[in-house]
């Protein structure tokens, strides 16, 4: 069906066409329309520069706040579909919260019945078409710019150039329409009007993507009289609903977080819409009694469309946040956090490829994966187990009792859990790579790649450590198992301290212990050296036990060295800007208390 529905379309427009010239203006209204809307988005992705991820980053650290910024920014962008597919984007790298998410779903839905009364109200007073074509000239020599601000405020300012174009065209579009046919015959009074109605408002936004175009062609319409007030409600109310197929795409390519949030959307905007089309007779007298009050006339029915609209936004707001954590709660039962699959990747989704900020935090956060799978490999590769590596006081001590072999196949466990996620690691790295990302993001996300680089190196080197460290340590041999358990104690306590390091708070790390611990790395290399040597001059060492066990100190110290050096560029090395943005993301996993919804820092 899907093959057919675009030839479908472009035959009905020709007929259409064929048959009414002036309907060729309306659709070329909406189209113009649409088409400034994609160049306010991009004018803002490219004049934000991160500016307004760096927001949201900052805004869901209590509801209240998150509301505000969905509120804020699509009054601003005049586009909720943006402020979902960010969210969503966000969302799905683990930079914010579910909750948070949500409450920027419902400040969207205030903030774009902004976009009714800019139109009700300016729109269709004033000749907006005379402002539209000087802003389309003027962004033209912008958007040939090289700096990208001024690329920026150039697609920014033809975006809002064609909106008011396409408001135009629309209107002239309707009035001129009305003379050829009067569409005030097909009007539904009634029941049967508001469900026929919210289904036809309903269908034109999941057509046009977008719900501010759909209330546009109302507004206009109403203004000519072509349709009747109450459908024009029934048409805003559809508007509403259809608005979520928006956030629901977005959530195909995203995770299990993406997906809750779209339903959250579903669920908010159809609860709203039911309430406002059970409750219509007394929201039209409410509009009435609030319009009388503003001094809006009574036959004004385009900003009383716009009083509408907000009215039963704010309503459906006002009813659904104190349901708002029950709402939570029954995202997470419905779409459940799937059983971790450790061999794929669980943030490099197509749902991050929008934005540089998630691209690089998405990527941060499959790099702690990758961590977290081969530190499990390491010490278990040593016949260790990490809860007891972790919580023990005298890691020495807990290495000699550790004697029981692990049932573990280290090379299937190589292949699994980590080559697999480099390998998605390089591959993201090098899509990244082909967009137009900032430089200094570049930069990051390669330094991420080259920590990913460091972890499987030091994996492999405990690959090859494995055999000798089998055959001397299960069962005590004196002086040689002596050696190896050193190599194990070191290992793991440079790993312990790593652990550390990642619990601590983004200000509280520093550089110093990993300085201090690479120079003794590189003095116990030597040291053993020396050690061995003189072991073999007293007979403690057999040649045979020595050689091996040098040759396995170069790789666990190797293993060292690459741990060491993924630490620093993971951890230390980084832009201020994104440790702040970690330290608020800590902040925000306390006051919220939603663990289920961020990754770990």
């Amino acid at each position: 069906m899907r093959r057919y529905s675009l030839p479908i379309a472009i035959a009905a427009l020709l007929v259409t066409f064929w048959f009414s010239p002036d309907a060729q203006e309306i659709a070329a209204g909406v189209a113009i329309f649409l088409f400034g809307m994609l160049m306010l988005e991009d004018g803002f992705k490219l004049l934000g520069g991160g500016t307004l991820e760096r927001l949201l980053e900052r805004a869901t650290s209590s509801t209240p706040r998150s509301i505000l910024f969905g509120i804020v920014s699509t009054t601003l962008m005049q586009s909720s579909s943006l402020v979902s597919i960010i969210t969503i984007s966000f969302l799905s790298a683990g930079l914010i919260t579910l909750i948070g998410g949500v409450g920027i779903v419902f400040g969207a839905n205030i903030g774009t019945t902004t976009g009714a009364w800019l139109v009700a109200g300016l729109g269709l007073k004033v000749d907006i078409a005379a402002y539209a074509m000087p802003m389309i000239a003027l962004s033209i020599v912008l958007v040939f710019q090289k700096p990208k601000a001024i690329r920026g405020i150039g697609y920014a300012l033809g975006g809002l150039g064609f909106l008011f174009l396409g408001i135009h065209y629309m209107k002239t579009g309707f009035e001129a329409f009305k003379d050829q046919i009067d569409l005030l015959r097909f009007a539904l009074p009634g029941l049967l009007g508001l469900v026929v109605y919210t289904l036809l408002g309903t269908a034109a936004t999941v057509i046009m993507q977008s719900s501010h175009a759909t209330m546009v062609l109302v507004l206009t319409a109403l203004s000519a009289g072509q349709i009747t007030y109450e459908n024009a409600l029934a048409l805003a109310i559809g508007a509403n609903v259809g608005t979520t197929i928006t956030a629901v795409l977005g959530a195909l390519g995203a995770n299990y977080q993406g997906k809750r949030l779209a339903l959250a959307h579903v669920i908010f905007n159809t609860s709203t819409a039911v309430l406002a089309l059970i409750f219509i007779s007394p929201l039209r007298d409410t509009v009435d009694a609030v319009s009388a009050f503003l001094g809006i006339a009574s036959d004004d029915y385009t900003l009383k469309l716009a009083v509408f609209h907000t009215i039963f936004n704010l309503l459906g707001v006002a009813l659904m946040l104190p349901l708002l954590h029950r709402l939570v709660a029954f995202l997470i039962r419905r779409i459940p956090e799937p059983v971790p699959d450790v061999s794929q990747p669980r943030y490099l989704n197509a749902a991050v490829d929008e934005f540089p900020q998630t691209l690089e935090s998405a990527l941060r956060n499959e790099v702690q994966h990758l961590y977290e799978n081969a530190e499990a490999l390491i010490l278990h590769g040593l016949n260790l187990h990490r809860s007891q590596v972790f919580d023990s006081g005298d890691i020495a001590a807990t290495v000699r009792s550790s004697r029981r072999i692990f049932d573990l196949d280290l090379e299937e466990g190589y292949e699994r859990r980590v080559k697999s996620l480099y390998s998605a690691i390089v591959d993201f790295t090098t899509r990244v790579g082909g967009k137009q990302t900032p430089q200094d993001i570049l930069t990051r996300i390669y330094a991420l790649r080259d920590v990913s680089g460091d972890i499987v190196q030091a994996v492999k080197s405990i690959k090859h450590l494995r055999k000798n460290m089998l055959r001397y340590t299960v069962r005590p041999q004196g002086t040689v198992s002596e050696l190896y358990d050193g190599l194990r104690t070191e290992i793991a306590r440079i790993i312990v301290e790593i652990h550390k390091l990642g619990l601590a708070a983004p200000d509280d790390r520093s550089a110093l212990w990993l300085d201090q611990e690479r120079a003794q790395i590189e003095e116990d290399a030597r040291s053993t050296m020396r050690r061995v040597e003189a072991l073999i001059r007293k007979g403690e060492l057999n040649a045979n036990a020595a050689t091996s066990f040098l040759n396995d100190s170069a790789y666990a110290y190797g293993a060292m060295r690459d741990l060491i050096e993924a630490a620093r560029s993971y951890y230390i090395e980084r832009d201020p800007a994104m440790a702040e943005v970690e330290r608020l993301l800590t902040l925000d996993e306390n006051e919220l208390g939603d663990s289920n919804a961020t990754a770990r820092n």
